[in-house]
């Protein structure tokens, strides 16, 4: 899901009524702007992206899906209040983000030392476990602090800081941006997915394609290596 644009929200208060529900204002707002935000390509849109182009429907269906699980844990983290810790703990921040940046290295490495089944041979989605890449898909999302500091910005803004109900506000807000979320990873994951038909019967080409994508994944474990924020 693309986390981007942090900032489009604020201060863009329509003037529809505060719903008592919750505390929760603005709530097609919100939809829209986690629509866009998911639209909106980053970390998991290339993982996802990547996955279903070099290994299939199925394996890029269950990373999609470990994206959306490791969003719950974003959702309930920030529900909890424990998303405030990263935000004042630099040192937190940091720990997770070097665990996360080696974790997606250490994907991306496997990807280009594997080899690729010839023609004729099962699927390549049968070469990874579908429990696998879904807890790989989750551990990407999960220790990927920037996505815990997204729901901690994002979601205060439409409530109400009066809420008597803040946990239940947070949980709403969090299940309907994964929502949308997991609708656009899993296009994402079909439609990429559809792409690697094309070199099933050019070998050479889909053990370039894999090790393009574990390339592909190094890139973005260093760059959350060396992002500032």
């Amino acid at each position: 899901m693309g986390h981007g644009h942090l900032g489009l929200a604020k201060g863009a208060q329509v003037g529809t009524a505060p719903s008592t529900m919750l505390g929760i204002h603005d709530y097609w707002l919100f939809v829209a702007t986690g629509v866009l935000l998911n639209l909106t390509p980053g970390q998991d849109t290339l993982y996802i992206l990547g996955r279903s182009i070099a290994q299939g429907r199925r394996i890029g269906v269950a990373s999609a899906l470990g994206i959306s699980a490791g969003s719950v844990v974003h959702t309930l983290a920030a529900a909890l209040g424990l998303s405030a810790v990263l935000a004042t703990s630099a040192s937190a921040f940091i720990a997770l983000k070097i665990v996360g940046a080696v974790y997606l290295v250490y994907l991306g490495v496997r990807m280009l030392i594997s080899r690729t089944p010839v023609a004729g041979s099962a699927d390549i989605a049968g070469t990874v476990d579908t429990w696998t890449a879904l807890r790989q898909g989750m551990l990407t999302n999960i220790l990927n602090p920037k996505v815990a500091l997204f729901f901690l910005a994002l979601m205060p803004q439409f409530i109400e800081p009066d809420s008597p109900t803040k946990v239940g506000a947070f949980l709403v807000l969090g299940f309907t941006f994964l929502t949308t979320g997991t609708v656009w990873c899993l296009v994402l994951a079909l439609g990429a997915s559809r792409v690697r038909s094309f070199f099933a019967s050019r070998p050479r080409a889909l053990q370039g394609l894999s090790q393009a994508s574990g390339a592909l994944f190094i890139f973005l474990g260093l760059r959350l290596a060396a992002s500032k924020q």
